[in-house]
């Protein structure tokens, strides 16, 4: 059974950090491209970041370029998405997304599974 499980939302104030992770329990994680999504109220589902199956290629919004980090441990079967600088405009809940291969992408629809989401919220 394909799980993904996000881990570390919570409330914090603007200018703080967050540092979500996503374990993965899906077959041949370490070949997959993996990313983050996310989805504020009334709006919708928005790319964040992706991370190459090998880890080395990472892409971001526009929106939070030089504020994120998007890292993987194979060995752990498991990606991290650190937040810095946060803003009130990051409030959503966050998605960790599997791909069906090693494809890196913005489309939602390129990732294969999906996780229940983590709330984040930033207050100003």
């Amino acid at each position: 059974q394909v799980q993904l499980v996000e881990s570390g939302g919570g409330l914090v104030q603007a200018g703080g950090s967050l540092r979500l992770s996503c374990a993965a329990s899906v077959r041949a994680f370490s070949s997959r491209a993996m990313a983050w999504f996310r989805q504020a109220p009334g709006k919708e589902r928005e790319f964040v970041a992706s991370i190459s199956w090998t880890g080395y290629t990472t892409s971001y919004a526009d929106s939070v370029k030089g504020r994120f980090t998007f890292s993987r441990d194979n060995a752990k079967n498991t990606v991290y998405l650190q937040m810095n600088s946060l803003k009130p405009e990051d409030t959503a809940v966050y998605y960790c997304a599997a791909g069906a291969g090693q494809l890196t992408t913005t489309r939602a629809e390129a990732y294969a599974y999906w996780g229940q989401g983590t709330q984040v919220t930033v207050s100003s």
